[in-house]
């Protein structure tokens, strides 16, 4: 069996209230991540603001910025200099088709020569106690995207993807050899959850990596912001969720690994999870079961016990 190795970087840091200030940190930590051999460098969620969705009724304008814009002109060149693909997670605002404005939370992709190919825009969006982001972004209806670069062909999922196996499964049978989780998630301080939402975040990942015998690389960021603490431990797994590589808890850190796509084939044939599907028996994954929200939600122990950690009413 033929090796296809290539090597990746997840980039996890602290982020500060100046949204300048973290492009250069990042754009320099991009930079020492593509001369230790990366090759497909990966951001975080929302890569240079803080978490804002924690909060209800923010300014949602001064977090935005557009495609092509300041971010992509910074990584664009460092694309182009060091031959590298980065993927590159903002606040997106763009004007639809009827000339008005729309918010997403979006992933812009470089590919090594510098040139910008389709942004990926989060399509799954969550709203819960400080998780607000149905109020600041709107659900994508553009689809999944499958970028085929020089190194590898992969997708990128956004945050809350990551939860929905159908997602990771559609990318898989469209081509991708890897998914790319860009994540910003942590604990609200002062929330006593059942269960431990750190060992969740992972093990769902790792789970879409063995369900679809590809790789997958999670990137979370790290400090506290608010009532939130991040928990960082970006990592990459490999195509029978073992960890190949994980990141601290509290410490910025460039994670490069290398890996070998051809592994995917020899789990794939060795363990038949595509090959055996039973695609006509999964018609009631399209149905809308489900799919409106519990108004009685508003009253689950969960919701309110996580509200009063916040300090909302």
């Amino acid at each position: 069996m033929k090796n296809k190795f290539v090597t990746v970087a997840a980039i996890q840091s602290a982020v500060s209230e100046d949204m300048n200030k973290n492009l250069i940190k990042t754009a320099k930590m991009v930079e020492q991540a593509a001369k230790k051999g990366a090759q497909i460098i990966c951001l975080q969620e929302l890569y240079n603001t803080p978490y804002f969705p924690q909060y209800q009724k923010m300014n949602k304008d001064k977090f935005t910025e557009s495609i092509p814009g300041n971010s992509t002109t910074v990584f664009k060149k460092i694309a182009k200099d060091y031959g590298v693909v980065v993927i590159v997670p903002i606040y997106e605002k763009a004007k639809n088709k009827k000339g008005q404005w729309e918010y997403h939370n979006s992933a812009a992709v470089i590919d090594e020569k510098g040139n910008l190919l389709d942004t990926y825009r989060k399509v799954h969006i969550p709203q819960d106690p400080g998780f607000y982001e149905k109020e600041y972004f709107k659900e994508s209806d553009m689809g999944y995207k499958i970028y085929k670069t020089k190194f590898a062909t992969f997708a990128v999922l956004i945050c809350y993807d990551q939860w929905f196996p159908e997602a990771a499964r559609a990318v898989r049978l469209e081509g991708a050899e890897l998914i790319f989780y860009p994540t910003a998630i942590g604990n609200i301080i002062g929330y006593n959850a059942e269960g431990d939402w750190h060992d969740a975040w992972e093990v769902s990942q790792r789970a879409h990596a063995i369900a679809n015998s590809l790789y997958v690389v999670g990137v979370n960021r790290i400090g506290k912001e608010g009532k939130m603490q991040f928990f960082g431990q970006s990592f990459v797994s490999d195509p029978f969720g073992k960890i190949l590589k994980r990141a601290s808890k509290n410490k910025d850190e460039i994670l490069v690994v290398k890996i070998d796509l051809e592994r995917n084939k020899f789990y794939s044939e060795g363990w038949g999870f595509l090959r055996n599907r039973r695609p006509e028996t999964y018609k009631t994954l399209t149905s809308n079961k489900f799919i409106e929200k519990s108004k009685a939600l508003k009253k689950v122990e969960h919701y309110t016990q996580m509200k009063k950690a916040l300090g909302e009413k």
